[in-house]
């Protein structure tokens, strides 16, 4: 056997063991997280960190801001979640994704810890998937000897798996009415979950979108916690080239460039920072995939996010005929998001993810035929349905012609069906 059907093969395993996980869902609290972290010999400890937190641009703040503290001469680690095609995409070094191998390895040595916590849990209780993986992906990157890890939380912040850094730094990009099942009904309540991660001393870095109930909260916490509180620029320099097309991704880079001078504790080189914003790029967040009709596909999966995304599409389309492919799942507000979206359209597929918490299309259908009139599609018209999302993506396409422009959004369990290539094994729906 090749040593590259041996790799293969050990990622197909790492990743057969973290799928296996879903079974036991969703536990909070930091007991077995701590209790992983103790027997990997507290990989945490050894290099410094950014926790990112907040409901929307995680992922693409914590790209951003990684890549700026490597222009500035750190080697540079970052934890994202979650993957739109293999999990090997949630732990990078250096701008580039852990090789496959010592992905596996890394998951190895998580899985043996995961094991004897295992034994000392009471009966039901086991290491959850996202424990696992977080606890593998600070054991690689304290093993590559990065000086700085930018950190994604998954949910929350509070009892997120996460919460074991002890970050000099913190981002909170937004605060979002989501999760609520978990994370409280209120603007407030959530920022308390979400702001628990401002360590003593620290500086939270906030957006300049925040709610005013959410940043009173985060200016509170700071204030018992001896942290500084910084509200980064709405957008960085009108003349800066980003690469990362959307609106939203220019509020995101300043937010990013904040994070990034808080940590260094001073100005960022600007050659640095244009270099930055000319290269980076964001898998999933108004990424372009095809042309003639423009093919895009976004992550935005909550109101908040819809509302960045509509004023991203009013800048592009130009005239030009959309339709979009929409996917959301059952915890979602799907009206909200419909009524962000569906004014800006000629015509809208529901479809439906693999995630087992997808609304099925004609639900979607049905949550669309609720909305008034300017909340709609022109005309009156009814969202089609096409269940499957690659023929969706299809129909779509034909129905926008070589001019228009095509876009799925709503879920990036949507965006992983549509990325992965046909007949790989399935994504993680947790």
């Amino acid at each position: 056997m090749s040593a590259g059907v041996d790799v293969a093969t050990e990622l197909e395993e790492a990743e057969a063991y973290l799928l296996g996980l879903e079974l036991f869902g969703m536990r909070f609290g930091l007991e077995r997280m701590h209790a992983l972290l103790t027997l990997l010999s507290e990989p945490q400890r050894r290099f410094a960190s950014v926790h990112v937190v907040g409901s929307n641009g995680k992922s693409s703040t914590t790209r951003m801001l990684a890549a700026l503290l490597s222009a500035h001469g750190l080697r540079t680690g970052s934890y994202l979640s979650p993957h739109l095609v293999s999990f090997t995409e949630r732990v990078r070094v250096e701008g580039a994704d852990v090789p496959a191998d010592r992905f596996a390895a890394a998951v190895g040595r998580a899985r043996a810890a995961a094991e004897r916590v295992d034994r000392g849990l009471p009966d039901g209780e086991r290491v959850t998937q996202f424990e696992a993986l977080t606890a593998a992906a600070l054991d690689e990157l304290a093993s590559q000897e990065v000086d700085v890890a930018v950190v994604e939380a998954g949910l929350g912040g509070r009892w997120d798996a996460t919460n074991v850094l002890s970050s000099k730094v913190q981002v909170l990009t937004n605060v979002g009415l989501e999760h609520t099942r978990w994370l409280g009904s209120t603007h407030a309540a959530i920022a308390r979950e979400k702001v628990d991660v401002v360590r003593e001393g620290g500086v939270l870095v906030v957006g300049p979108a925040l709610h005013p109930d959410a940043l009173a909260v985060a200016e509170e916490v700071a204030a018992a916690r001896g942290a500084r509180v910084v509200v980064a620029d709405a957008l960085p320099p009108a003349d800066l080239r980003l690469r990362a097309a959307g609106t939203f991704q220019r509020a995101n880079f300043a937010l990013a460039c904040a994070g990034a001078a808080a940590f260094l504790d001073r100005p960022l080189d600007p050659d640095a920072v244009a270099r930055v914003a000319a290269s980076i790029v964001v898998p999933g967040r108004f990424e372009t995939v095809g042309e003639s009709p423009l093919t895009i596909l976004d992550g935005a999966h909550n109101p908040e996010g819809f509302v960045a995304l509509a004023a991203s599409l009013k800048e592009v389309l130009g005239g030009r005929s959309l339709v979009a492919v929409v996917s959301v799942l059952d915890d979602k507000d799907a009206p909200a998001m419909l009524g962000e979206l569906l004014p800006l359209c000629a015509d809208a597929i529901a479809t439906a993810s693999a995630n087992p918490r997808t609304l099925a299309p004609d639900a979607l259908q049905a949550a669309a035929a609720t909305l008034p009139e300017d909340r709609s599609l022109p005309g009156g018209a009814a969202m089609r349905a096409e269940p499957d999302p690659r023929q969706a993506l299809a129909l779509a396409r034909e129905l926008a012609g070589p001019g228009g422009v095509v876009l799925a959004a709503g879920s990036l369990y949507l965006l992983a069906e549509l990325k992965r290539p046909a007949g790989a094994g399935r994504r993680s729906s947790l």
